[in-house]
């Protein structure tokens, strides 16, 4: 298994939120910095991760490698969704829907990293009840990872896939 992750790849990390904590010891306030990140390959693989540090790059660096270890796979149709989907985490709702070739990405900000990293192209997503970032990046991955694409129902039907070449 180790030999098969060494294989060089391309990823691209997103920056989704960087918030400055604080923590009230005796001498005041210690500030650290937490960012959340998103990386993808752009090929269907996606991962969060949220670093903690007292500095940016370095809490950015943590999340990066956490969101790497935290990979999952999903199931894309071309440049969109195969069907459409509601991801839930929390209080956190994301509603996507696919959309025809040239639509263009529309989304907000945590969604927009999530489906960029992923390499989705063309689809229609809303944000329902709330903005937390947290909660809708872990949505809209929990969203894509329900999906399932053709093959696979053909497979659970016990069907053949009929091609459109006739």
């Amino acid at each position: 298994m180790r030999e098969q992750r060494e294989v060089k790849q391309d990823f691209v990390d997103k920056v989704v939120k960087i918030r400055r904590v604080a923590k009230v010891v005796k001498g005041g306030r210690r500030f650290s910095f937490s960012a959340l990140v998103v990386v993808g390959n752009k090929e269907g693989s996606i991962g969060w991760g949220l670093g903690k540090a007292n500095e940016v790059p370095e809490a950015i660096r943590k999340g990066v490698e956490r969101a790497k270890r935290d990979m999952v796979q999903v199931s894309l149709d071309g440049g969109t969704i195969p069907h459409e989907v509601i991801g839930v985490y929390g209080a956190g709702r994301v509603l996507m829907r696919p959309a025809s070739k040239g639509t263009g990405l529309i989304a907000g900000g945590a969604v927009r990293a999530v489906l960029e990293a992923v390499g989705i192209r063309d689809i229609l997503t809303k944000s329902l009840r709330t903005n937390n970032a947290h909660n809708v990046v872990k949505a809209t991955i929990q969203g894509l990872v329900s999906l399932r694409g053709v093959k696979y129902y053909a497979e659970v039907r016990g069907q053949k896939i009929k091609t459109s070449a006739s």
